[in-house]
């Protein structure tokens, strides 16, 4: 017999003009705007990194969690996009969530603990127009990542040009979006289809998979996503490895780099804490600090809120990118 489901008929939608907005458009940084400087070499040995990088024609992947997005770093992003320092950018979807929304109307963000007690969080009618990008995407053959860029572009959303997924439309660099199903507001709405989002999902890691395949003299870079940044890359750098392997090909020598709240009193990340270590838990030390790193490569961790670290990063590997393009 069948389980019972719920019906997603019973829910009650309200417009986003009803909703209490936390993060307001104000929050977005200017690419040449100031920042809250931080004196750490590790920022200068990246954004060499990502320069050499460039130079090889090397994968450089920046995979961010939604609270970059919800601190105003898109044009910095987008900067990078356009002079070609970063070649791939992943989010979960939430990040997508964000984009679309702080594209569409100029606000993102709501009180998770107001709204839980009202039953009414993520229950927006606006938000679930990001279904439907989904639904036709798929039709198109798009992945999820470009099918919400499309729609964001093509619609003329107000912020089309403040948004990663658009600009990565419009410009034909790859932002691929790795969602779990039921963690994502949008998976509430009646009009989302679980095949169709998993199938853009899917597509988003085979995309995402190929550029991994040349991230050898590459950098991985990795803000703020705990679980989803080094479950996806461990899974796409197996694949890739895998079939250089049949080649005679290694994907080694890149750097990888991890940017998160949590402090780790350690600068050696070539061995993942012990088992009996709560740090051992933590993904993003043993996975992409150490394990993948260690037949050739190096890394480093850089503690702080991302509205201090992707500008930190930015604004250094753009100041070199200026020096030496002259634009």
């Amino acid at each position: 017999m069948p389980y019972k489901q719920f019906d997603r008929n019973k829910l009650k939608l309200r417009p986003l003009v009803e909703r209490i907005h936390d993060v307001k458009q104000t929050v977005i940084k200017a690419v040449d705007g100031e920042i809250q400087w931080k004196d750490d070499p590790k920022y200068d040995l990246l954004a060499e990194a990502i320069l050499n990088a460039k130079h090889k024609g090397a994968t450089v992947l920046m995979m961010y969690g939604a609270h970059v997005i919800r601190t105003g770093n898109g044009l910095l992003m987008i900067e990078l996009m356009k002079r070609g320092l970063v070649t791939h950018f992943a989010t979960n979807g939430a990040g997508a969530i964000h984009d679309f929304e702080m594209a569409m109307i100029g606000a993102t963000c709501e009180s998770v603990a107001k709204y839980i007690s009202e039953g009414q969080f993520g229950l927006w009618n606006e938000t679930g127009l990001l279904n439907e990008a989904v639904n036709q995407g798929v039709k198109d053959g798009l992945g999820f990542g470009e099918a919400v860029g499309r729609c964001i572009w093509e619609n003329e959303f107000p912020g089309r040009e403040q948004s990663v997924l658009a600009m990565g439309y419009h410009l034909g660099v790859p932002c691929t979006v790795h969602i779990g199903i039921g963690s994502d507001i949008t998976n509430e709405h009646p009009n989302c289809d679980g095949a169709a989002i998993g199938e853009a999902s899917y597509r988003d890691f085979l995309i995402y998979t190929e550029s991994v395949t040349g991230l050898a003299h590459g950098v991985f870079l990795n803000f703020g996503s705990a679980v989803a940044g080094p479950e996806v890359y461990l899974k796409a750098l197996a694949m890739a490895r895998n079939a250089a392997h049949q080649q005679g090909v290694r994907i080694t020598d890149f750097t990888t780099a991890v940017f998160d709240l949590l402090p780790i009193e350690s600068e050696d990340f070539e061995e993942a804490p012990p088992k009996t270590d709560p740090r051992y838990y933590f993904r993003p030390w043993k996975t992409i600090l150490s394990r993948t790193v260690a037949d050739g490569g190096r890394s480093c961790y850089i503690c702080g809120d991302h509205s201090v670290t992707v500008p930190n990063l930015a604004a250094r590997v753009i100041k070199l990118d200026r020096e030496e393009t002259g634009r």
